[in-house]
């Protein structure tokens, strides 16, 4: 169960299998040895030996713990907010505290490291990180993130709406039936667009609107334009941030396919790999520079919201290979059963 913050919305602990989350507590736990040993020591021939002594023990219980936590983050997350706060603290103390009553004497670890000071200061760690979790969700969360969310998707809709409608033009003289059906699947592309920015979608619902705007853009490239895809291994209930496909495509068509007049193909190759979800899109390498000014600022915009979306745990590289420009994303493969009440989307 989720706690409401002041802006009403739900705040719930941190996921702790995301790599973000984890590097964050990882970093803190570090910074807290450091400050423990400098209060303890006189000199810097002493910090050294006693801050590696320590850091022998503490890293494999640091490990043990966010493996433990990760894998009843769905049931801790499951629970009411002030229970799973309180489950957790217990856990993130009692794991700390049985792998250093087992793994110390194996390590070497310091005689006159009690348990009590194991789990006063696995304790205390443990309520700073969730109180900072929790003023994060409640700063990052509600209005400011949900603003800059639908900002940057606002920016991508002109764009998309420009393409389609020059495509859909090119139409109204040569074959106006031909026309007046781009027009409905137009209209049914900007229902599918309207969506909250603050909600993931379905792998497939993406890969459906990338395919009805390649068709699109297909009407007014004819055959300039040549698509290949890779979806055989895609996992179609693998939820993403809408509108990070689309835009993909669009730049691969704008900068590897218009400056072109021989036909040029662009290759979409979705896949999953273990807990990951693969997106790589090629297209040939734009021979005019003025077809690259637009690029960074597109990809920018989709790295932001990757960001928002999924902290570090999502990626995104754009590299020049030869004759074709890839862009690979990675992200988490969350399913719509794993997703949080408050950012799982509506059905109509």
């Amino acid at each position: 169960m989720e706690k409401r913050n002041h802006n009403n919305r739900h705040v719930e602990l941190p996921n702790f299998c995301h790599l973000g989350v984890n590097l964050r507590i990882a970093l803190t736990v570090e910074a807290a040895l450091i400050a423990g040993v400098v209060a303890r020591v006189a000199d810097s021939r002493a910090f050294y030996t006693e801050f590696i002594a320590l850091s022998a023990l503490a890293q494999p219980a640091l490990l043990l713990t966010l493996l433990a936590l990760c894998a009843a983050g769905r049931w801790l997350r499951s629970l009411d907010y002030a229970v799973g706060m309180g489950m957790t603290l217990l856990l993130g103390t009692l794991v700390p505290v049985l792998a250093t009553f087992w793994l110390g004497p194996l390590l070497g670890g310091q005689q006159d490291l009690s348990l009590t000071a194991v789990a006063l200061f696995a304790l205390a760690v443990g309520a700073v990180l969730l109180g900072y979790f929790n003023l994060r969700a409640r700063a990052l969360s509600p209005a400011i993130t949900e603003a800059r969310l639908q900002a940057l998707q606002a920016r991508i809709r002109p764009h998309f709406l420009f393409n389609s409608l020059n495509a859909v033009l090119s139409l109204v003289r040569s074959d106006p039936r031909r026309a007046e059906r781009a027009l409905e699947d137009l209209a049914e592309l900007f229902r599918a667009l309207m969506s909250d920015a603050r909600q993931l979608v379905p792998l497939a619902d993406e890969v459906q609107l990338t395919r009805a705007y390649l068709e699109l853009e297909q009407l007014r490239l004819g055959d300039r334009l040549v698509v290949e895809w890779h979806v055989e291994k895609m996992p179609a209930d693998a939820l993403i941030p809408p509108l990070l496909i689309q835009p993909l495509v669009e730049n691969a068509v704008y900068h590897g396919i218009e400056p072109q007049r021989e036909p040029g193909e662009i290759s979409l190759n979705i896949y999953r790999s273990a807990d990951r979800v693969h997106i790589v899109v090629k297209n040939p390498v734009a021979t005019e520079p003025s077809h690259h000014k637009g690029n960074r600022l597109a990809l920018e915009n989709i790295r932001e919201r990757l960001m928002l979306h999924f902290d570090l745990d999502a990626t995104l590289k754009s590299e020049p290979l030869g004759a074709v420009y890839q862009v690979h994303i990675s992200l988490p493969y969350t399913r719509e059963h794993t997703q949080s009440a408050a950012a799982r989307p509506h059905r109509r």
